[in-house]
Formats: C-alpha cells, structure tokens, sequence
C-alpha cells in the first residue's frame, strides 16, 4: 500500500508560540510538584490531597470526599481503598447508617501529610484560589474555547491531574 506524503503542520503564530509555551510551563510546573509529592511521601498527588481532606474532616464520607475533591465517587472510592490498604486511613461503619464509610486519617497518613511539600490539594489548585472572579471567568471562556477546538472529552474533567 502506498504511503501518502506527511505534510509539514502549519507555523504557529507568535502568539500561538508564546501561549504554547505557557501551557507548557504550566503543565510542567504541575508535574513537577507532583514528582516532588511523590519523591518524598511515596504517594500520588490525588492521594495526597484526599488525606488533606480527611485530615481535615474527621469522619468526612466517600462522597463528601468526592464533591471536596470535585471527583466522581468510584474515583473517591478507589483513593480510599488504596490508602485502606497502605495504613493511611482507616474506614469505619460505625455511624447511624451501617453502608455510610467514615473515614479517619491514622498515624502512618499523619507522618505523610508532615512530610509533604505542600500544598497538599496541589499548586495548580492553589493558584486558582489566588486568583479574582474576572480573571477566573476569562481563564474558564478562553479554555472553553481551547477545549471545542481540541474536541476534548467532558469525562475527563473530574480525574484528579496527580491521578
């Protein structure tokens, strides 16, 4: 079968250029810190953040942890089973309703957050909570846009970046 000539893609503008590499920086800026998170406590970024969370929120639910973490609940569910299994957490049914999960961060999940660099939930997270509504509502429009173009998928905006 014959192959057909690879055409050269097209020249990015400057400007294209210049916010390329922004999404490159930003991108890179994300993996870095998660690296590091992992380098150093031995756990993913979305781990880490869902101790921060049950830290925070003793007794805290699968799905409270989900809508805190702004995941699907089998994505919250899997996090939990994972740090169940590594001694971090410790799930209990104990509560008025014996299928609700109450989860409790343990010793060994207390010496990982002190370990960590924070912040626990992420750098990208925690710079979108520095930044004003204006700027917030362009940054979600302009992406918007990026997003049609790229024919990106919905279902991939509840899966945590340090998954």
């Amino acid at each position: 079968m014959p192959r057909r000539p690879v055409q050269a893609p097209p020249e990015l503008s400057e400007s294209a250029t210049r916010v390329l590499r922004r999404f490159r920086l930003v991108i890179n800026t994300v993996k870095t810190h998660f690296q590091q998170v992992e380098k150093q406590t031995g756990v993913g970024g979305a781990q880490l953040w869902a101790l921060g969370v049950i830290a925070s929120r003793p007794g805290v639910g699968t799905g409270e942890l989900a809508r805190a973490m702004d995941v699907h609940q089998s994505t919250a569910s899997n996090l939990v089973k994972a740090l169940v299994a590594r001694g971090f957490v410790q799930a209990d049914k104990g509560g008025a309703d014996r299928r609700a999960v109450q989860l409790t961060l343990l010793p060994a999940g207390r010496d990982v957050l002190d370990t960590a660099p924070g912040p626990v939930n992420g750098v990208l997270h925690q710079a979108l909570t520095t930044l004003d509504a204006e700027t917030l509502a362009r940054l979600d429009a302009d992406l918007a846009s990026l997003i049609a173009a790229l024919g990106g998928d919905e279902r991939n905006a509840n899966i945590p970046l340090g998954q």
